[in-house]
């Protein structure tokens, strides 16, 4: 392989945003779209385990089923963030050749989500602003909303994101400009062995509350949280979130190629492999990423959402709901890079409803200091005093727990 061959950037299918899409995406505002991209809609151990490590989340409540029984919830449940791996929040509508970069989310938790449930997801585009972007030039911000329901017809999560589409033949040109937006980023990251060392040892020192009851009465505004730490991020830790979340279609051969054929705008050639490729591989492909304007492969928005509720859920406990998360993704955290997820308790209260909640300001640090994340959650806590857990008002039926009964049974 010769060092241009390295380089190279994907060709990749490349569209323009012109006026007359403006006229047909206003026509379908408040469309319910086809969800086509479903992939853990059923709800079994294997898919929570393979989850919880694609994320790299070692909570016990997630993953042990013999500890999961001995808690209030009596079975094995999943992370809340579990549902972006049924679908990530948003559906590719249009443009083809115009690309899709997933840039925040507004995350409500309503219900556990239990071992042998089914789940269907719900999206519906609600609007989409037009602007002007130093990354890529003309940008379409669009937004939908998203919702997961069990076989229960219960609500379980809900909320919206924000997708930026952009072209990318002008993302790529402001690139080889010098206008790229992180021209002054250096991948691979050039870390030494004793920072990759100190890496190691904050990932190794994360707290994981479980089952020491954190209440509401021990908390103070200004406390912070155990940090979590992701990386040092590489290839593996990105095909282990594909195999738990696969938020497109892969396969592989034959499987792939013919579904490439019928939609040919997913693929290319990729210029070092001579393979063909999706275009959701500028997550894992150096290629793929600079063929739309980035230095190197990056993560996929939603996955870093995960990492960030990773935080929420090792602080608060077996007997805490987190509520709500509301995240922007940022730049973005590329192959080679490491990110501490760090937040602190900006206010403590009791909700309309009696609930004894605090609130969270959270970031997600990589190694230069950039805040990829920035986030709120909130997070309802047991109340010692008064005795009550927020767990107890959101649980099925006993009959209903780990059984996946219900309406599909």
């Amino acid at each position: 392989m010769t060092e241009n061959q390295a380089q190279a950037a994907a060709q990749l299918s490349e569209g323009t945003l012109t006026d007359e899409w403006i006229t047909q995406w206003e026509d379908r505002i408040g469309l319910n779209l086809r969800v086509g991209n479903i992939f853990n809609q059923s709800v079994s151990r294997e898919a929570i385990r393979n989850f919880s490590n694609g994320i790299g989340d070692l909570n016990p409540l997630y993953r042990d089923e013999a500890y999961a029984k001995e808690t209030k919830y009596g079975a094995l449940i999943t992370s809340p963030s579990w549902t972006a791996s049924v679908f990530p929040h948003w559906v590719l509508q249009g443009l083809p050749g115009v690309h899709a970069d997933h840039s925040a989310s507004e995350w409500e938790f309503l219900r556990p989500i239990y071992i042998h449930d089914k789940i269907t997801p719900k999206s519906q585009f609600v609007g989409f602003d037009v602007r002007q972007s130093k990354f890529a030039g003309k940008t379409v911000f669009e937004y939908q909303r998203f919702e997961y329901w069990n076989q229960r017809d219960e609500l379980v999560a809900r909320g919206y994101c924000m997708l930026v589409r952009y072209e990318r033949q002008t993302a790529k040109q402001k690139t080889a400009d010098g206008e790229g937006k992180y021209d002054h980023i250096q991948v691979p990251h050039p870390w030494t062995l004793e920072e990759q060392a100190k890496v190691d040892e904050d990932c190794l020192a994360e707290e994981i509350k479980g089952a020491k009851t954190r209440y509401w009465e021990d908390v103070n505004e200004g406390d912070a949280l155990k940090p979590v730490i992701k990386g040092i991020f590489g290839l593996t830790d990105m095909i282990a979130y594909c195999v738990g979340a696969a938020p497109v279609q892969l396969g592989a051969h034959g499987v792939q190629l013919k579904a490439y054929c019928d939609h040919p705008a997913w693929k290319f050639r990729d210029p070092v492999l001579g393979s063909w490729e999706p275009v959701y591989g500028v997550h894992y492909l150096v290629s793929a990423a600079k063929g739309v304007g980035a230095m190197y492969a990056y993560d996929v928005g939603v996955q870093r959402n995960c990492w960030m509720i990773n935080l929420f859920t090792h602080w608060m406990g077996d007997e805490g709901w987190l509520k709500s998360c509301n995240a922007q993704y940022r730049q973005f955290v590329y192959l080679s890079d490491a990110v501490w997820f760090k937040g602190k308790v900006t206010r403590k209260y009791i909700d309309e409803n009696g609930e004894h909640c605090v609130e969270v300001e959270a970031h997600g640090i990589n190694q230069r200091e950039d805040d990829t994340i920035p986030a709120t959650a909130v997070i309802i806590l047991p109340s010692r005093e008064k005795g009550v857990s927020p767990i107890d008002k959101r649980l099925p039926a006993e009959e209903y727990r780990g059984t996946g009964k219900g309406v599909y049974f």
